[in-house]
């Protein structure tokens, strides 16, 4: 789990003290009518009353460090301790992005009271269901949960409800939503950041990696009561709901249309001939990746396939002069790249791609002007009403309602446009009821502004 990237929100207006914020001496010493999570002094100093309160580092878990859980008997013996467990179900996953292929779970990190932490490492036991059975019913926290559902559900782990501390952050409009941040300004605990971008492939996991990974589940039911109460008091625990039980009706994302339109530079590309060698380029270094199980760009930077279609080798030898396939690794592979080249050249025009890929939505916002000033106007009317509607619900506007779906709404009005027909085209596009009840009548009156 990363603990970083914090997207900016709104500043959410002052509330009253509570059990979970920095101050509170109970959440400070450890958690609530639990013993005290490990840390390291803080040096003495002498705070004024105007000083913002330190956070405690959180440098180990309060249990100690529990040994990887990685043979049938131990995963049965920690099974039965989370049946017997009670309460919601702290859960993470820590991947191997940038370095394998795909998005598989490399450790899977629980907790639960009465059961403590484990870590289960997933690759010598592919067969999880003890632990799904253990906890099926439980609620399972997760903090930005659509990152990590995924790949848990590859491994037969799949929630009956969830409580996303991410998303809840944001419902409850904190500034920033990173567990790092909300764990320091709910709990009054710093969390060390360091290795969410490590190869957790690795074998054996070094031990900082495992202290690493037992605190990101340490305090995450900590943080759940705590935004919890937070949403309850400005009367969102029902939203929260709503958006919870959509995570899981989602299901696991749909392919990617055309994935190797993603790839870095490719708008530096001129003409759809240089679109179909790059295209036969990055089949081939999926399909190598694949085999390898390595990330792509590890096998082929980006930057090197755009670099080789602009310059269009004639042979073998032409094509390592080019920088990065001068390097030993790709000497060996000059067969398979000039070959991808070589056969996206010789596409009839018919099978080149197009320059875009046809989409089933409006345009980009920056032509409506001139393809259509009136679905423009709407926009603008939809967005300026909304910006204000977010800051008085003090969430993002984001958050509020699908931007993608404001955007189809205001380019193709329903008819009659009226907030029984704007409510039916939310829902159809999958807003929550909350969204809707909120937005409808301020999107009908935007649709009517030309």
């Amino acid at each position: 789990m990363s603990r970083g990237c914090d997207t900016p929100t709104p500043a959410p207006p002052p509330r009253g003290a509570c059990c979970g914020t920095a101050r509170c001496t109970d959440c400070r010493d450890g958690r609530r009518g639990g013993p005290a999570l490990s840390t390291e002094p803080i040096p003495a100093s002498d705070p004024t009353p105007d000083d913002e309160p330190t956070a405690v580092p959180l440098l180990a878990p309060r249990d100690g460090l529990p040994p990887v859980v990685e043979t049938s008997t131990a995963l049965v013996r920690y099974a039965e301790a989370l049946a017997a467990g009670t309460g919601p179900v702290a859960v993470d996953a820590e991947r191997a992005s940038g370095y394998r292929y795909g998005q598989r779970a490399y450790l899977v990190q629980l907790r639960r009271a009465g059961a403590g932490t484990g870590l289960i490492d997933p690759i010598p036991l592919p067969d999880l269901s003890v632990v799904q059975d253990a906890i099926a019913d439980a609620e399972w926290v997760l903090h930005a949960a659509n990152q990590d559902l995924p790949c848990l559900a590859e491994i037969g782990l799949v929630p009956s409800r969830v409580f996303d501390t991410e998303l809840a952050a944001r419902l409850a409009g904190l500034p920033r939503v990173g567990l790092g941040a909300v764990v320091e300004s709910l709990l009054g605990y710093s969390l060390q950041k360091g290795h969410s971008a490590a190869d957790w492939s690795t074998r054996p996991l070094p031990e900082e990696w495992l202290v690493y990974a037992a605190l990101d589940v340490e305090v995450l039911v900590d943080l759940r009561d705590a935004l919890a109460a937070i949403l309850e008091e400005q009367g969102k625990t029902e939203w929260a709901r709503q958006e919870f039980a959509a995570i899981l009706a989602a299901g696991p994302p749909a392919p990617k249309a055309d994935p190797w339109r993603r790839t870095s530079g490719v708008h530096g590309l001129r003409n759809r001939r240089q679109l179909g060698m790059l295209r036969s380029l990055w089949q081939a270094r999926d399909e190598l990746a694949r085999r390898r199980d390595i990330a792509p760009g590890r096998v082929l930077p980006d930057a090197a396939m755009v670099s080789a279609v602009q310059a269009d080798p004639r042979t073998e030898a032409a094509l390592l002069e080019l920088p990065v396939f001068r390097g030993r690794a790709n000497r060996k592979l000059v067969g398979t790249w000039f070959g991808a080249l070589a056969r996206g050249r010789a596409l009839p025009e018919a099978d080149l791609p197009l320059h875009s890929r046809p989409g089933d939505g409006p345009p980009p916002v920056n032509r409506w002007a001139d393809r259509d000033p009136a679905a423009a106007t709407r926009l603008q009317a939809a967005r300026a009403g909304l910006a204000q509607l977010a800051t008085t619900h003090d969430l993002p506007v984001e958050n509020l309602v699908s931007p993608d779906l404001v955007r189809r709404l205001m380019w193709t009005p329903p008819e009659p446009r009226d907030a029984g027909t704007v409510a039916a085209a939310l829902r159809a596009g999958g807003a929550r009821e909350w969204q809707v009840e909120l937005t409808g009548v301020l999107l009908a009156d935007a649709l009517n502004r030309a």
